[in-house]
């Protein structure tokens, strides 16, 4: 099983330094993959997220891959429906580029409605919006020059051009747990969900393994950790590799910098032999 770690970029322990020092540290340690997620612009009095200091995740990554030569760099997810597929079809490539590779895009619809509202998109299309970003990305990716006809993103396409592409195909994770994000998944490279319990692995293992066997489809899990609680990790990380989840990626919950270090050091420890 491959183990990934969220970088800190979130909060009061983000900043240049510490996501540096994050990236290097997971590298040595040999974790498979560094992540990050995002929030543009949240409500002031909103309770979640808990902090409103978001740094941009794929500068942030950009950051780490230049830090680093081998973990991939993923995105737990990016909300594509905010974002318009050119500009960010144009980023991605480029940082699949500039780290050799290296990237995963990790995906989801979002769920923040004002969020939505402060960067005028319409909540309700936020599913057709996703699908259509993702198949606009894609065949800017790879066709020279592109068409595309868009329905519900503001765009006109007719053979034109848009350079680089990427270097290598940048498989797509969707993340999500509604019955329309397991049937997105399905049709992209893999599922990166959360807040599934060790004892609900194996059936969300065996539901999708029912179309999708092939070991390229990825079945991902985040879980959140910190100093208090990494110590019972090996349990459930067997416990999730037993189920058939081939990767897990830990996101520390703690808010000052060295207490992060220590914690992603230790859940590596407690994923030697999974």
């Amino acid at each position: 099983m491959k183990l990934g770690i969220h970088l800190p970029h979130i909060g009061r322990k983000a900043g240049p330094d510490s996501i540096r020092r994050a990236a290097v540290q997971a590298e040595e340690l040999g974790f498979d993959d560094v992540w990050v997620s995002e929030h543009i612009i949240v409500p002031k009095d909103g309770g979640y997220p808990p902090s409103p200091n978001f740094w941009d995740p794929v500068l942030t990554l950009t950051w780490a891959a230049a830090a680093t030569s081998r973990v991939r760099l993923g995105t737990s997810v990016l909300v594509l429906p905010l974002r318009h597929p050119l500009p960010l079809a144009k980023e991605l490539a480029t940082l699949q580029n500039l780290s050799g590779g290296r990237l995963i895009l990790g995906a989801g619809v979002g769920w923040l409605e004002a969020e939505f509202d402060a960067l005028g998109v319409p909540f309700k299309e936020c599913g057709r919006r996703m699908d259509e970003g993702i198949a606009m990305m894609r065949a800017v990716w790879s066709q020279d020059p592109v068409s595309f006809e868009a329905k519900w993103i503001p765009a006109k396409i007719e053979a034109m051009r848009a350079q680089p592409q990427p270097v290598a195909p940048i498989p797509v994770w969707i993340g999500g747990s509604s019955d329309a994000a397991f049937a997105r998944a399905l049709r992209m490279d893999g599922w990166h969900g959360s807040r599934v319990a060790p004892e609900k692995a194996a059936g969300v293992v065996k539901r999708f393994r029912a179309e999708r066997p092939d070991e390229g489809f990825t079945i991902s899990i985040r879980v959140n950790c910190n100093a208090s609680n990494v110590a019972g990790m090996k349990d459930a990380l067997l416990a999730y590799s037993d189920a058939g989840i081939q990767h897990v990626m830990a996101a520390p919950e703690d808010r000052d910098i060295d207490t992060y270090l220590a914690t992603a050091e230790a859940f590596r420890r407690a994923g030697e032999g999974v």
